[in-house]
């Protein structure tokens, strides 16, 4: 049986779901694992406090333990309970794609530059940074006030591309040469703000999906 990755939406939203799965066809190779995309049912519509973090480590523990799948990806940028789930996957790889995003960040610039949904969101991300111990390559995180499935996709509408763009710009001021963006529902404004910012931008899903291949194909060594 060909291997498989389940990429895992933490929240209920089927708008970002939609545009998770959507950001995932480059990643579906001839001849490579399969790459599924599902969302939890039972999270919230957007991931927007701590306590909403908090609130689905336990569900998602659950899933993985229920689930056969090869490789797993937390799909939202909190990495919401990433080493339990870990603990929970027994031995199969799991990635969280802010982890994975910011890795990718460090090799493509100097310093680094988050959009965030909400302030509450930047709050998590500082935190996350100076766990990660990189905190003194990161220009910081700015939000735009927007709810995970507001920024979804590419028909998302050009008000939130045009926020998305200045959260962008303002990063850029402050010294970020790369971009990442901070919620797996905004993976379908890579492209357009790349051209926008004038700065790499980092769609975090992708690569953390990119690091689950490898672990697939090449095994977790």
């Amino acid at each position: 049986m060909s291997a498989r990755i389940l990429v895992m939406n933490p929240n209920s939203s089927v708008q970002v779901t939609a545009a998770i799965d959507a950001a995932m066809q480059p990643l579906r190779l001839p001849g490579g694992p399969a790459i599924d995309v599902d969302r939890l049912p039972s999270g919230p519509p957007s991931i927007g406090t701590q306590q909403d973090v908090d609130g689905v480590v336990m569900k998602l523990v659950e899933w993985v333990r229920g689930d056969d799948a090869d490789a797993f990806v937390l799909a939202c940028f909190s990495d919401p309970g990433l080493h339990a789930v870990r603990e929970a996957a027994i031995g199969r790889p799991v990635f969280g794609i802010a982890e994975c995003g910011i890795l990718r960040a460090l090799m493509l610039g100097e310093r680094f530059g988050i959009i965030a949904l909400s302030g509450r969101s930047v709050q998590r991300q500082q935190r996350y940074v100076r766990q990660m111990g990189v905190a003194e390559r990161y220009a910081g995180s700015v939000p735009v006030d927007a709810t995970a499935g507001e920024t979804a996709g590419e028909t998302a509408g050009e008000a939130i591309r045009e926020r998305l763009a200045q959260a962008g710009r303002r990063l850029a001021e402050q010294g970020a040469d790369v971009l990442v963006l901070g919620c797996a529902g905004m993976a379908g404004h890579r492209r357009a703000l790349e051209e926008m910012c004038g700065r790499p931008v980092v769609e975090p899903t992708q690569w953390a999906v990119v690091a689950a291949i490898g672990a697939v194909v090449l095994g977790r060594g």
